[in-house]
């Protein structure tokens, strides 16, 4: 055979190659939104995957729409997402989205524990009313349909607050930069003004023992759908009575009675799951820098979090999670020696403990089943929602984890030493993001017990 007749042959299947490519794809010709009442479009279509205009491979269509659904109802404006591609011609479609809205405005009664988590409230404390704060909390979402939230609280009861947040994703036309601003002022006639035993000690009075203050502005940068940076600066000041401060003149960073402070933050987050307030696929990423400046009284410190959900049927998944925080501690204080037990450093089983120190990791690991759903009637007349889902999942699940103390006190039995725990519980997920776990757990203190908790499963 020639060269010539090889060349024309290879050219040949070239082109016939380049044709079944590019055939194979087809073109978004139009996004088509319905059901969004008060949300604006550009807000939807930024969370999208693809845009109108852009080439898709046909076999790729049907996971763009499961991802399209779940984008969108991960920013938790919407109770119901479905995401539908239409045919035009074979080089052609449209995509279709049909949303139903959330309620956004929630002007309810605020009634809620102070202790750490619910059984600690019950069990240790006796189910008192003095550790509860009341008041109103007027929570609106989605305030301009722009994806902006604003909160409102004046909470009385065991801490006096007044508390104002605004939040707004984007401020720029090409949707990627966001602001926020914060303010929080409180006074307090109890504290949490040491630890012995690795166990919470209160100090109360009949008087105010401390009072405060604390603003922020952020501004935040999304370049993409995953990705988050955001950089804060805050001011704040504390102030300890007399009795306190006799009590525990280590309890304030400053030494003194009066606090005041400046900080900054830096922080990286890259989410990626399918569901974010119960992941069963994906995995997320955070970065935390932290410095405050005060007198004589700095403090540096450095937060990783990875977590990893992957399923290996439709049924099952396995869910891991590490968390690291390091403090470079300005001096022996008591308030910033909290570590485990506090924001989200928490293992399972270890309701009752805190553990401080200057450095803390954890690794957390459970398999989860899904044990079906349940659609019970919705007893409240409305025709947007006559039914209410409930999604149960049995876990069984290990936590580990270190705290690493410069100079234990107090006969602390659980830093510089490997903690551990494990257990098995029943997770329930409904709607507008609640979640009920009811968790058995063993500790290797030899502490058993049955523990509630509600939040987001991460």
């Amino acid at each position: 055979m020639s060269n010539k007749i090889k060349y024309l042959l290879f050219f040949t299947a070239f082109i016939l190659f380049f044709s079944n490519l590019v055939s194979a794809q087809i073109k978004i010709s139009s996004i088509q939104i319905e059901g969004n009442k008060k949300t604006k479009a550009y807000i939807i279509l930024r969370e999208l995957p693809i845009h109108q205009g852009d080439f898709i491979s046909k076999d790729s269509l049907a996971n763009l729409d499961t991802l399209c659904e779940q984008q969108l109802f991960n920013t938790s404006l919407f109770e119901q997402v479905t995401v539908q591609t239409e045919f035009i011609d074979s080089t052609q479609a449209r995509i279709k989205i049909n949303l139903s809205e959330r309620w956004y405005l929630f002007p309810i009664p605020y009634f809620k524990w102070v202790d750490r988590n619910f059984s600690q409230w019950w069990n240790e404390q006796h189910r008192s009313l003095d550790r509860v704060n009341y008041g109103l909390n007027i929570r609106q979402a989605n305030v301009s349909g722009n994806r902006d939230n604003l909160t409102a609280a004046f909470i009385t009861g065991y801490t006096q607050q007044s508390i104002f947040r605004y939040q707004i994703p984007f401020i720029d036309k090409k949707l990627r930069y966001g602001l926020a601003l914060g303010w929080q002022q409180f006074t307090q006639k109890e504290i949490n003004i040491d630890t012995k035993l690795d166990k919470q000690v209160f100090y109360k009075t009949q008087n105010i023992i401390q009072e405060g203050y604390r603003a922020n502005a952020s501004i935040s940068y999304r370049p993409n759908l995953y990705d988050r940076f955001n950089f804060q600066i805050g001011v704040g000041r504390n102030e300890i009575s007399d009795s306190a401060f006799f009590y525990q003149s280590s309890f304030l960073p400053s030494h003194q009675k009066v606090y005041r402070y400046q900080d900054i933050s830096l922080s990286f987050s890259k989410l990626h799951f399918d569901y974010n307030t119960y992941p069963t696929k994906g995995q997320s990423t955070d970065f935390i820098l932290y410095q405050r400046f005060s007198k004589n009284s700095n403090l540096s410190s450095i937060q990783f979090r990875k977590v990893v959900a992957y399923p290996f049927s439709k049924s099952n998944f396995v869910f891991f999670e590490s968390n690291s925080l390091i403090k470079f501690l300005p001096n022996l204080n008591y308030t910033d020696t909290k570590l485990l037990g506090y924001g989200n450093l928490q293992i399972n089983g270890l309701e009752y403990y805190v553990v401080d120190g200057n450095a803390a990791s954890i690794l957390k690991a459970s398999f989860q089943h899904a044990l079906g759903t349940v659609s019970v009637k919705n007893l409240l007349p409305i025709k947007r929602l006559p039914f209410i889902k409930y999604q149960f999942w049995f876990k069984a699940f290990t936590h580990l984890g270190y705290v690493y103390s410069e100079r234990p006190v107090n006969n602390s039995r659980l830093s510089n030493t490997l903690i551990r725990t494990a257990g098995v519980g029943l997770d329930i997920i409904s709607i507008y993001d609640f979640v009920l776990k009811i968790d058995y757990c063993l500790n290797q203190l030899g502490d058993k017990g049955l523990y509630l908790h509600t939040g987001i499963n991460f």
